[in-house]
């Protein structure tokens, strides 16, 4: 598999989790002839050899995909590393693992026991970054794990395919900057995430993002239906550094506020 059909098919998954998002990427695309260019990608994992970061970076290294930094988030108890390619047209990949341990000793073994049931086999299949749940659980233990950290329980429920895609507006002709892209945004009903502003970053720190709220689809665990948040679309601007270079890093203040775009339904979840 090319990167280009890897990447395509992991957009072709995340379309059909997030409809909603075409019509976000149509509406730009028809604005842009057609030309809309993805900054970056972002994969959620868990500390666990079996399933680590590493693991899922592996076909992306394969491709030629480079180690570009990482982060430390305290709050969420999460850990991120993101990756690049030389040639800066493709996007790049931030992928976060759920530090496991930090949690309490029965998540743990609920986590532990979920990715008992992948085999080693599965995990290294180059299409594994999308190929969506791969245990079995209950709503009772989702909400167990939505009790003490929505990433958990957004991985137990979606399991590994994208978390949100993300326009670079420094390519977009109809907006030149997030904040009348969030305005046109806005305007065609969509709803953003407003932790920590709309606007997350600064360009005196060399990138701006904004986000989506997720949407809700209806999810079947082993003993119902339930909707609750799923993906979102991400909205970057960067800017040149001293050197006149573009910043290709993340903020980890701004990150973190992000990751609360897949927060903002949890109130709102319906049992069916």
């Amino acid at each position: 598999m090319t990167i280009q059909v890897l990447l395509e098919t992991m957009w072709q998954d995340y379309l059909q989790l997030n409809p909603e998002v075409n019509n976000i990427y149509r509406g730009l695309a028809a604005l842009n002839d057609n030309v809309i260019v993805n900054d970056h990608i972002a994969l959620r994992t868990f500390d666990i050899d079996k399933v680590s970061i590493d693991k899922i970076a592996a076909p992306f290294l394969s491709a030629g995909y480079e180690y570009g930094g990482d982060y430390d988030f305290v709050a969420k108890k999460l850990y991120a590393k993101y990756f690049q390619h030389p040639d800066l047209r493709l996007p790049k990949v931030f992928i976060s693992e759920l530090k496991v341990s930090l949690l309490s000793s029965n998540a743990q073994s609920l986590i532990k026991r979920l990715v008992m049931q992948l085999d080693e086999a599965s995990v290294n299949h180059e299409g594994f970054c999308y190929s969506g749940r791969p245990w079995d659980i209950s709503y009772n233990e989702y909400q167990a794990l939505l009790a003490e950290s929505e990433y958990a329980a957004w991985m137990s429920a979606f399991g590994y395919r994208p978390n949100h895609f993300t326009v670079s507006v420094n390519h977009l002709q109809s907006h030149d900057s997030v904040e009348s892209l969030n305005a046109y945004l806005q305007k065609s009903g969509v709803r953003l995430n407003t932790a920590g502003g709309e606007i997350k970053g600064s360009p005196s720190e060399w990138l701006e993002q904004s986000s989506t709220l997720a949407n809700q689809v209806e999810v079947e665990f082993t003993d119902q239906k339930a909707l609750i948040a799923s993906c979102y679309y991400e909205f970057a601007k960067r800017y040149p550094m001293s050197s006149g270079e573009l910043y290709q890093g993340f903020i980890a203040k701004s990150a973190d506020k992000i990751f609360e775009s897949t927060n903002a339904n949890i109130s709102n979840l319906k049992v069916k």
